[in-house]
């Protein structure tokens, strides 16, 4: 039977507790990465409608789930934010490989954070079953001392 340290426990608890705190993060980082990609290929699929629209009329929100039918005057020509408050003009295919460009670098991203979640996840299971196994050790010296 092995003697169980309490600062082993300790060590081992605070590294539990460190490593959850990682997953939250890294959980909320893969939800704004998803979050960004859906944003993106909503966009994809407005501008590709706004361009085969007939007239250029479309259907715009103005929030609380209510919209107006808009007139798009010049719908090869798109407004494209490309970070730090920039934002240029591009035409609306090459707005949408731009926005197709960078559903792919957040795919790679988020598939980058789910291998870290992944290595965190098997630490957190490691570290689970250590404890557990120091827990039955400290009750099983606790029973052989009654």
């Amino acid at each position: 039977m092995e003697t169980v340290d309490p600062r082993e426990v300790q060590q081992l608890q605070a590294y539990l507790n460190e490593y959850g705190q990682q997953m939250e993060y890294l959980s909320r980082q893969l939800a704004i990465i998803d979050e960004g990609r859906s944003e993106a290929a909503a966009a994809i699929d407005t501008l590709q409608a706004i361009a085969d629209a007939p007239d250029g009329a479309v259907v715009l929100p103005v929030g609380g789930g209510t919209g107006v039918r808009a007139h798009v005057e010049n719908p090869q020509s798109v407004m494209v934010s490309i970070g730090s408050d920039i934002t240029v003009e591009k035409d609306n295919k090459e707005a949408i490989e731009y926005l197709r460009e960078r559903i792919f670098e957040m795919e790679a991203s988020g598939k980058k954070i789910g291998e870290s979640l992944e290595k965190v996840r098997t630490q957190i299971n490691e570290i689970s079953r250590r404890l557990e196994y120091l827990y039955q050790q400290a009750r099983l010296a606790e029973n052989s001392l009654q």
